[in-house]
């Protein structure tokens, strides 16, 4: 009867996040307030110079959007909360409001992967097969690539949304990480999770294989391509243009691989919500940075547009 009685599908959850820090909470939360707002900004920096700039309607710049959009979403829906939980403490989240958190972190995540995939196949045709490149990366079937990867992305996150929100909790329900986490929603589910659980290895297996396959296959014919270049300067020119991509895949690629393939361990636990921290925040950082730091025309793109608005403005 006690059993019973501590099984229900709970109001809330209490997020722990860093809780063997308290005399080191405001120096946490301005470190996470930084991080949001140079993540947001960032991101939408590129968004609005690939918007306003005609030399940057191109298919890898729209990609780069998309995945700069999916970046400003997963920042938003994770770091707020956790500001304000490391600020005044507020350590409780609502069950609907830990669903939808994981709903948006599944959906950008696997959506970021697919997006690298189809940046891939873009450098791929751009180098390789470089006379049909607008014939074939024309924009209506760009926009089809980018709709399908945002379609799956959701139904995908759907798939693991929807079950978790039936399921029954035993109490006490703590969460000791950052963030809604599916592996700790799962060990505190008194249901029976199985389902689930195959659920994600299969689709983590498909998720990983798939994206990644396509990634090093690309990079294989772009290779190849580039050692049958006659001069070296060529080959340093060409292999330049997919530079920037190659390091935000090393960058994700990497990440994701310490944090999921590494050994679970009670004693590692705080330094897994630091490494998780280190993905949702300072990688989306990154990415634009790589980007614009690494490539002339959108450092041009940019001294253009704040030029110009500098002129009107004064």
């Amino acid at each position: 009867m006690d059993y019973v009685q501590n099984i229900s599908v709970p109001r809330d959850f209490h997020l722990l996040a860093f809780s063997n820090t308290e005399e080191l909470h405001h120096i946490i939360f301005f470190g996470l307030l930084l991080m949001y707002l140079l993540a947001v900004l960032v991101n939408m920096l590129v968004i609005v110079l690939v918007s306003l700039v005609s030399q940057l309607h191109t298919p890898m710049y729209f990609f780069l959007c998309n995945l700069a959009a999916q970046d400003i979403i997963t920042v938003s829906a994770i770091l707020p909360k956790l500001m304000t939980i490391t600020f005044i403490g507020e350590k409780s989240i609502s069950f609907y409001g830990c669903i939808t958190q994981l709903f948006l972190y599944i959906c950008c995540n696997v959506g970021d992967f697919l997006l690298l995939a189809i940046m891939a196949y873009d450098r791929y045709v751009a180098i390789c097969v470089p006379l049909r490149y607008h014939l074939i990366m024309k924009p209506r079937f760009c926009i089809l690539l980018v709709t399908t990867s945002w379609t799956f992305s959701a139904t995908n996150a759907m798939c693991y949304a929807l079950p978790i929100s039936h399921l029954s909790f035993c109490r006490p329900i703590n969460i000791n990480h950052i963030f809604c986490e599916i592996v700790f929603l799962l060990e505190l589910s008194c249901s029976d999770t199985t389902l689930i659980k195959a659920l994600i290895t299969a689709n983590v297996t498909l998720i990983g294989i798939f994206p990644f396959s396509l990634i090093l296959t690309s990079y294989v014919y772009i290779i190849y391509t580039i050692l049958k270049m006659p001069s070296s300067a060529a080959r340093l020119k060409t292999f330049s243009s997919c530079s920037s991509h190659l390091t935000v895949v090393l960058l994700y690629g990497g990440s994701g691989i310490i944090l999921y393939m590494k050994p679970v361990s009670e004693n590692s636990q705080e330094v897994d919500k630091m490494f998780f921290l280190i993905y949702l925040g300072f990688i989306p950082v990154l990415n634009p940075l790589v980007y614009s730091l690494r490539n002339r025309q959108v450092q041009s793109s940019a001294r253009i547009v704040f030029s110009k608005h500098l002129i009107n403005y004064l």
